[in-house]
């Protein structure tokens, strides 16, 4: 077990956790489970790059190379201070303290900070004895300061509460290190994970997809119709991306299976602008599935063209549920189509139903053409399509015999070898019985309504030797569930341990599962998932537990997994949450998955991502935490007042906070916004240099003029040399973190009952303020106020059009 600088797994994050909870009206008790993790409040990782100084912990632990580089250097610059006794000596132990170390910048107030690790008792007195001379070297401590020169009360104050955690004894407990690094379980099998809260306020969400361009945003839609942009900070753009409500066909009832059910980008997304949705509808007194193609407008990358609306495919519903929903483009490119059954129960509809008829597009995995579709058809048929020749039979025909496949997805692949690249894995919701998981191959039956799971449920169709049907890789009854959600295999990054793992639910019953496959027999082996409890998931921003319904899962365009749920399943009822799939064993080495987004020209306002859910089964570490506000959006102005106290009438009024809130569970507090600080009556003194911005029409605070106080005015600076370094100067002074634009030739109006203080302004982006930048003498200059020079702020690297 590795502990190392900045970077450590201490005793401090070593926890049992034998802890119940009741959960989804079932017992869920999680085992006794060990989960170390670093002092970055993240699991340990394998070094990518061998380590040079703390060998005995390059397999595992919470170094990397660079950081075992700087405990290298640090170590050579306290050994200079010995002679070679002093060396002989105490080489070792400052080896072994340096690779110990807490983290000397720790991320959770809770935890105290160390800057020489926990201490065995025995431990501590040898080092006492021999080396307590290095003491002043190994930590600025005050107090350890104040009481190095007395063994008993050194020891005292480095020893831990638990001796099982002191070191070095944590290294040589095998209860603590047998399972380092491995996905934590019980006996059952059931594995340890915790969750990320991503998004919350969505009605019904049921597709979370990415439009594989770079940007690395993400598009939530709801059953309503709605389709929501999230940025790769999670703040969400006020402005849907899509907005079909008026055209979708659902209600208010529980379980209402119709509605906007499906949503994928074409792979050429980036370079066509086209994205294909399925909905339900209704045209005069018919219902009907719809496959429609859309454009992203040519002026705003963020929304739809809703004039756009190419009509792909119809097909008539005889009954209000089975829908099917989903859309995917597989590897080969062509758009796959899953639709349900028809409806009603057992597939009553001809002589062998829906399922089994190739003359129906109900019950079936199609798959067509849209390339090239500008001109002639809307779609074209794959010329290797399997049922192209047979007649009477629909060419768009992939696959058949399926009842309602529920979410389906494609494999990334082993991110090394490709293993498994391009598998279609589905979830296929029972009638009676079972529930499966299904991998879609070309041209194959898959049993309904003949078969159910594994067992016969039309016996005469059963018995068919045609039948030739192929069987589930999984299938459970309903004692477990009652309505399967698809999921994924894992393909990401950061979490090495879960790779091709499997990761599904179930709707009814709230329970998460998975399957791995074994390579040598092609069987798949079968783990319940369960919430890490006790300390397992205590750490900032994870949470083990979540709403009970399981609608959808999904991956981001970093492979990344992620599922979405609801505590009220009704497409009006704002309950749904997006949660991200996080394992507290192990993750990737640190900068491994680092990658930057493309830029996103945004003309929406923002609302910042404020999450809601919280840690269970854990005391709070001070009783007057604060809840967590709403999702709102975000006030930049009013977040520089709370800083800095009231800077004066002068200044832009805040703007009015809009929120967006979701019905809280009946153990959650409702939420409530932040109250200022108290302000006080007496106005503060203005320093020279301060700045404003004014004269944004809609009154936004993060972009306007800029307006400087110098020596007892404000005045306007003119444009002459203006540039984003200019700006940064600005914008950071204001409280953000980046400029986005230097505005130029008064976009913002002129300031004409101001005076021009300064001009030919040149920062280098590093000062202050503007008065610390190259400028003439305030008041000089050679410009007139429509040369007045404006910016806009941010907070995130993202162009935002003005």
């Amino acid at each position: 077990m590795s502990c190392c600088h900045y970077y450590c797994c201490t005793p401090g994050r070593l926890w049992l956790s034998p802890i119940g909870i009741l959960y989804f009206s079932t017992i869920w008790v999680a085992p006794v489970m060990l989960h170390p993790q670093c002092l970055d409040f993240k699991p340990p990782f394998r070094p990518l790059r061998e380590l040079e100084f703390c060998v005995m912990y390059k397999e595992f632990g919470c170094c990397d190379y660079q950081k075992d580089q700087e405990l290298m250097s640090n170590y050579y610059q306290i050994m200079d201070h010995f002679d070679y006794h002093g060396y002989t000596n105490c080489a070792g132990f400052v080896l072994e303290l340096l690779c110990q170390l807490t983290s000397l910048m720790p991320k959770d107030p809770s935890t105290p900070v160390r800057t020489i690790p926990g201490l065995c008792q025995d431990y501590c007195s040898q080092f006492w004895n021999t080396c307590r001379s290095t003491i002043p070297l190994l930590s600025d401590d005050p107090h350890i300061a104040k009481v190095k020169e007395d063994q008993t009360s050194l020891c005292q104050y480095l020893q831990l509460d638990d001796v099982d955690y002191c070191y070095p004894h944590l290294l040589s407990n095998q209860k603590l290190t047998q399972n380092l690094g491995r996905v934590q379980s019980d006996s059952d099998g059931c594995l340890q994970l915790c969750l990320e809260e991503v998004a919350n306020g969505l009605r019904n969400p049921l597709a979370m997809v990415h439009a594989n361009d770079g940007t690395h945003r993400f598009f939530v839609a709801e059953q309503v119709g709605l389709v929501w942009t999230y940025l790769p900070d999670r703040s969400k753009l006020r402005r849907p991306f899509l907005n079909i409500t008026k055209a979708v066909l659902t209600s208010s009832w529980e379980g209402d299976e119709r509605g906007f059910l499906g949503l994928t980008f074409h792979p050429k997304f980036k370079y066509n602008g086209k994205l294909y949705v399925y909905y339900s509808v209704e045209v005069g007194f018919d219902e009907r599935i719809r496959i429609s193609e859309f454009h992203v407008s040519t002026n705003d990358m963020n929304v739809v063209d809703h004039t756009s609306e190419r009509v792909i495919l119809e097909i008539d519903e005889p009954a209000s549920n089975h829908n099917g929903g989903q859309l995917l483009f597989a590897d080969d490119g062509y758009l796959y189509i899953f639709t349900g059954d028809g409806g009603m129960a057992g597939d009553p509809f001809g002589k062998y139903g829906n399922a089994q008829n190739k003359s129906a597009l109900l019950g079936k995995v199609l798959r067509i053409d849209v390339d090239d579709n500008e001109r002639g058809p809307l779609y074209r048929i794959p010329p290797n399509n399997p049922f192209i020749h047979e007649q009477g039979a629909r060419p768009e025909i992939y696959a058949y015999g399926v009842r309602n496949m529920w979410r389906c997805s494609v494999d990334r692949g082993d991110p090394h070898t490709k293993e498994g690249k391009g598998r279609i894995f589905c979830g296929d919701v029972g009638q009676n019985k079972f529930e499966e998981i299904d991998i879609i191959e070309k041209g194959r039956n898959y049993g309904w309504r003949a078969k159910e799971g594994f067992s016969c449920y039309d016996k005469k169709l059963c018995a068919n030797s045609s039948l030739d049907d192929v069987l589930p890789i999984y299938a459970y009854p309903h004692k477990m569930g009652k309505s399967v959600t698809g999921g994924y295999v894992y393909r990401g990054c950061e979490y090495p341990n879960l790779n091709g793992m499997y990761i599904f639910g179930d709707f009814m019953s709230g329970r998460l599962m998975s399957l791995q496959e074994d390579r040598n027999t092609g069987q798949w082996k079968y783990n319940e998932i369960c919430m890490g409890m006790g300390l397992t998931c205590a750490f900032p921003g994870l949470i083990n537990n979540y709403h009970q319904y399981i609608i959808s899962f999904a991956e981001d365009e970093a492979g990344e997994l992620y599922f979405m749920s609801t505590g009220i399943p009704s497409a009006m009822s704002p309950s749904g949450v997006v949660y991200k799939v996080v394992d507290p064993s192990r993750r990737a080495p640190p900068r491994q998955c680092h990658y930057d987004p493309l830029p996103v020209r945004v003309k929406s306002n923002l609302i910042k991502f404020v999450p809601q859910e919280t840690l269970i089964g854990v005391e709070p570490s001070s009783k007057n935490k604060p809840e967590p506000q709403p999702t709102e959006s975000y006030d930049w102005l009013q977040e520089l007042i709370d800083r800095l106290g009231e800077l004066g009438p002068d200044l832009a009024t805040p703007l009015p906070t809009t929120t967006t809130t979701k019905p809280p569970r009946q153990s959650r507090r409702k939420g409530r916004r932040r109250k200022g600080k108290p302000r006080t009556e007496t106005a503060p003194v203005l320093l020279s240099g301060t700045v404003r911005l004014v004269g944004d029409e809609q009154g936004r605070s993060d972009r306007g003029r800029v307006e400087i106080y110098i020596d007892g005015e404000w005045g306007t600076v003119c444009d002459d040399l203006w540039t984003t370094k200019n700006a940064a100067v600005v914008c950071r002074q204001l409280g953000f973190r980046y400029a986005l634009k230097a505005a130029k030739n008064s976009e913002f109006g002129e300031g004409k009952d101001l005076r021009i203080l300064l001009d030919d302004v040149q920062c280098d982006g590093t000062e202050s303020s503007l008065l610390d930048c190259k400028h003439p003498a305030v008041g000089t200059h050679n410009c007139a106020h429509y040369e007045d020079a404006g910016v806009v702020c941010g907070n995130s690297e993202y162009v935002i059009e003005v």
